[in-house]
C-alpha cells in the first residue's frame, strides 16, 4: 500500500479551525484521534468531546479551559523543546471552551471510549515524568503525560519524544498491533493505533525521517521525510526508526488508543533489531539531554 495514505504533510488534513484533524473515521480505524488548534490573542474555541476523551496539551502558549463548571488555567510553555507542560483532561460527552489571552497552539489528542468514569482534571507539569531513554546515538527524552501509572484515563495514551539532531528514536523498531500473551498467559503485546505528530527545530528547511513497515500478512510500507506540522498514521506494523537529521532536533507527539479495556502499552521489538538494546549498557546518554528547562 502507498505510504501517502499514512503520511499527512502539514496542511493537507486541515479542517475549519484545526491545522490538523485526524478522527477515527478519517484514519480508517476505531479509536485514536488528534487535532491541532491555533488560537490568536483573545480567541476562543468551543469543543464538544462526543464519544471521546481528550487532553488539551499546549504546544506553545497558555490557555484557559472551562468545562462542566471547572476552570483550568494552563501555564503552557514557550515551545516544545523548552519544557514539558501542564494539561487538562476532558471526559467524553463534555462541552469545553478553550481560550487564550496571548494566543498559542494546542494539541487535542483523543480516544474513543464507551465509558466515562473520570471527571475533567488538571495535570500539573511538575507531575509529568521526564524519562531519558536509550543511550549513545539512540538517546532521547520522553515526557510521559498520560500513560498507565502516570495519569488515569479510559483508553487514551499520550507522550512526547524529543530526539537530539543526529540521533535515532523509536528504535529498535517495535509494534503493538495485536493482543498477545506468553505461554503462561501473561500479556506481552497490546493492540494500539498510533499517531505521530512532528515538529523539527531549525526553520522551514529542517527535516527528519519516519519508517513504518509490516509483515507479509499485514503489509504497510512508509518511509517519509517529515517536517514541522507533518503527521504519520500507524494502524499496524513495525515502526521506527524516527531519525533526526544532524543539526535538527526532532519532536513528536504520540497518541495511542485501542480496544483493550486494561489500557496497557505493551510493545514487541522486531526480532531482527532488538539486540541493539543490549549495546546501551556500555554507552552514555547523550549529554544534550534533557532539553530546556528539564535540565
Amino acid at each position: 500500500m502507498s505510504g501517502n495514505k499514512y503520511h499527512l504533510p502539514k496542511g493537507t488534513s486541515a479542517d475549519g479551525p484545526y491545522d490538523l484533524l485526524v478522527t477515527p473515521e478519517s484514519a480508517g480505524w476505531g479509536y485514536s484521534g488528534l487535532r491541532i488548534l491555533t488560537l490568536g490573542p483573545g480567541q476562543t474555541h468551543a469543543l464538544s468531546t462526543g464519544d471521546s476523551e481528550f487532553l488539551v496539551l499546549p504546544l506553545t502558549g497558555s490557555c484557559t479551559v472551562t468545562t462542566d463548571g471547572s476552570t483550568f488555567e494552563l501555564t503552557g510553555r514557550t515551545g516544545v523543546f523548552n519544557s514539558a507542560t501542564d494539561f487538562a483532561y476532558l471526559p467524553r460527552e463534555a462541552e469545553a471552551v478553550i481560550s487564550s489571552a496571548d494566543g498559542g497552539r494546542f494539541a487535542l489528542p483523543s480516544a474513543r471510549t464507551e465509558r466515562g468514569r473520570f471527571p475533567a482534571r488538571y495535570g500539573r507539569r511538575e507531575d509529568v515524568p521526564v524519562e531519558l531513554r536509550g543511550a549513545g546515538a539512540c538517546s532521547r527524552q520522553v515526557n510521559n503525560y498520560c500513560l498507565p501509572g502516570t495519569f488515569e484515563a479510559e483508553q487514551l495514551l499520550v507522550c512526547e519524544v524529543l530526539t537530539p539532531g543526529g540521533n535515532w528514536s523509536s528504535y529498535p523498531p517495535h509494534k503493538h498491533d495485536e493482543a498477545r500473551t506468553d505461554t503462561d498467559g501473561n500479556p506481552i503485546e497490546s493492540e494500539l493505533e498510533e499517531i505521530y505528530y512532528f515538529e523539527v527545530s531549525g526553520g522551514e528547511n529542517a527535516f527528519a525521517y519516519q519508517r513504518v513497515y509490516g509483515t507479509p500478512d499485514r503489509p504497510i510500507d512508509v518511509l517519509a521525510e517529515v517536517r514541522s506540522g507533518d503527521t504519520v498514521l500507524i494502524p499496524h506494523g513495525w515502526h521506527g526508526p524516527s531519525i533526526a537529521a544532524p543539526g535538527y532536533d526532532l519532536y513528536y507527539l504520540n497518541v495511542m488508543a485501542g480496544p483493550g479495556q486494561d489500557r496497557a502499552w505493551l510493545i514487541c521489538d522486531d526480532p531482527a533489531h532488538g539486540w541493539v538494546r543490549g549495546t546501551w549498557d556500555s554507552q552514555d546518554v547523550d549529554d544534550r539531554l534533557p532539553f530546556g528547562e528539564n535540565r
